[in-house]
């Protein structure tokens, strides 16, 4: 019988380390998403590419960029986007980077 410890250890080494992806970030206008919800500029969403958004409706993402990070709520696709690349909304991008920059680098991970 595994006491109360060694059962958190051993499912703690079951789950693993969270899984940290890279890529570009872009920002963009939220209307009606791929989830299904309607979001706007000042809503802290994100959409995922077409790889890496299946399931992940309703997911918290943390991102992080030049020692920044912000959070975001998965709610929408971006088809134009590669495996790891983000696009998300205003406020989140603000949070992280100059909008004029467009494009930044940024790593991610499911929270």
């Amino acid at each position: 019988m595994l006491s109360l410890t060694n059962l958190i250890i051993a499912l703690g080494l079951a789950v693993g380390p969270a899984l940290s992806y890279s890529g570009d970030m872009t920002y963009y206008y939220p209307g009606l998403g791929y989830c299904g919800q309607t979001n706007g500029d000042n809503d802290e969403v994100v959409a995922l590419s077409p790889g890496d958004v299946s399931g992940k409706c309703g997911k918290m993402i943390r991102i992080t960029h030049d020692g920044k990070t912000a959070t975001a709520k998965v709610v929408d696709k971006c088809a134009g986007c590669a495996a790891g690349a983000i696009d998300v909304s205003p406020v989140v991008f603000d949070k992280l980077a100059n909008r004029d920059q467009g494009r930044v680098k940024v790593t991610w991970e499911f929270i």
